[in-house]
């Protein structure tokens, strides 16, 4: 990665914007609506800061950097301390595009086809979810019952498919409660061949998304390693431990 995206709490934080016309005004009406309070001038508090001049933006931002702030000058990446994603809102999943500052449009262009993709439903599943967690917790009273439950409930073609509308997600929580049991324990195999990680089934993807345990030959590339649940357990070995529960997966060369 060039860069590591963050979400940033902005309620009631003070952010600076300097500069006139739409361009600073846009980027006002961007913080508003994330909770920030738009100030014109550098004080305590104030960490961020956007520029939106068309002279002097360079010296402007290289003054505020010193006094500590992070800026962002509009339409001038190199300048950039840090840039603003093209934005799916479905409060509250976001979804941010970047490119890096290497194009705004191509950033635009994924953001409305994502905006097709995602059903307007999909903040009530989220919000749907988070009030659910305590009916969850009741019948799956471990970590990995809980994992399971939700993997198999957001699965395409589950209860809980976050790309199909949701119009009423809790009854679509509780249905999904009704017929649960505890969390699957299985086994899965992945033969990585010399096409690596470019021959991957969205089946093998899945199965490394799903993980609670990643056994791992020595040889299998870092690339194909950093496709695997991030919170996974991993290790090296060629078979699964005795007694393991849960999802393990093994991944082994040769296709």
């Amino acid at each position: 990665m060039e860069s590591l995206p963050l979400f940033h709490r902005l309620t009631g934080q003070a952010v600076l914007v300097l500069g006139d016309g739409e361009a600073a005004a846009a980027k006002a009406r961007l913080l508003s609506e994330a909770g920030a309070v738009v100030v014109h001038a550098a004080g305590p508090g104030v960490r961020l800061a956007f520029v939106a001049l068309e002279d002097g933006a360079e010296a402007v931002a290289a003054r505020l950097r010193e006094q500590g702030l992070l800026v962002n000058v509009v339409d001038r990446p190199e300048l950039c301390d840090f840039t603003v994603p093209a934005i799916v809102d479905r409060t509250p999943v976001l979804v941010a595009i970047g490119t890096g500052g290497a194009s705004a449009s191509l950033s635009k262009a994924l953001k409305e086809r994502l905006e097709l993709w995602l059903p307007a439903t999909l903040g009530g599943l989220a919000h749907a979810i988070r009030q659910a967690r305590a009916a969850v917790g009741a019948v799956h009273g471990t970590v990995p019952a809980r994992r399971d439950f939700w993997t198999r409930a957001l699965a395409p073609g589950g209860r809980l498919d976050p790309l199909v509308p949701q119009p009423d997600p809790l009854a679509a929580i509780t249905e999904a409660l009704s017929g649960a049991g505890g969390a699957e324990d299985r086994l899965d195999e992945i033969r990585i061949g010399s096409e690596g990680a470019d021959a991957l089934t969205l089946r093998e993807l899945r199965l490394m998304a799903q993980a609670d345990l990643v056994v791992h030959q020595a040889g299998v590339p870092a690339d194909i390693l950093a496709l695997v649940r991030r919170d996974a357990a991993r290790q090296m070995g060629d078979a699964a431990p005795d007694g393991q529960s849960g999802r393990v997966l093994l991944i082994r060369m040769g296709g």
